[in-house]
């Protein structure tokens, strides 16, 4: 791979639902730029960061692809708050670290 590694960004979409569960864990999150299937899945293994108004990080890894138009799950730990969505995300490979400025 190259020393230069891109940063993506997303938009969390919403909760991950089952017919009577709803899955706090996992999100859906649409990478911008992202449209099929085939581009989604180079994603999986990639490291999500949320960052809250207050300055609270949430890490998650991206697990799974969800249908055919570049959706993704993703899972975190701890949850993300129902805050988040319609937020956007950072979404960078494993083994980059993201530098932010001071608080």
């Amino acid at each position: 791979m190259s020393s230069e590694q891109k940063v993506y960004t997303g938009i969390i979409l919403g909760y991950r639902l089952g017919s009577n569960t709803q899955y706090e864990n996992q999100v859906f999150i649409r990478i911008d730029g992202i449209n099929t299937r085939n581009e989604a899945s180079k994603f999986i293994g990639w490291k999500v960061l949320y960052r809250d108004n207050k300055g609270n990080e949430y890490h998650g890894k991206i697990i799974h692809v969800h249908g055919g138009k570049g959706v993704v799950i993703a899972a975190f730990k701890p949850n993300l708050p129902g805050q988040a969505q319609g937020k956007n995300v950072y979404i960078y490979p494993k083994g980059v670290e993201l530098v932010f400025g001071e608080k």
